[in-house]
């Protein structure tokens, strides 16, 4: 996949993704359509950080879930 790109098809991936990989209970709370391309840096580095751990703590999984729901419009 192409990430280079602001595009919605990109935010909804990555997004995704990120769900998938924190296996989030919730996953209403992340909807794609609540993120914008106008922070599609942050959220590439953010979906680009889980991606690359092999394990997430309970700890860094609140900070990543904070910090995607600071990017929601």
């Amino acid at each position: 996949m192409d990430l280079s790109q602001p595009t919605a098809e990109n935010v909804t991936y990555m997004i995704d993704k990120i769900k998938e990989k924190l296996r989030m209970v919730n996953v209403d709370a992340m909807k794609a359509e609540n993120f914008s391309t106008s922070q599609y840096e942050d959220l590439v580095y953010m979906y680009e950080m889980v991606m690359k751990r092999d394990t997430i703590t309970p700890n860094e999984m609140q900070a990543i879930a904070a910090e995607l729901g600071a990017l929601r419009k």
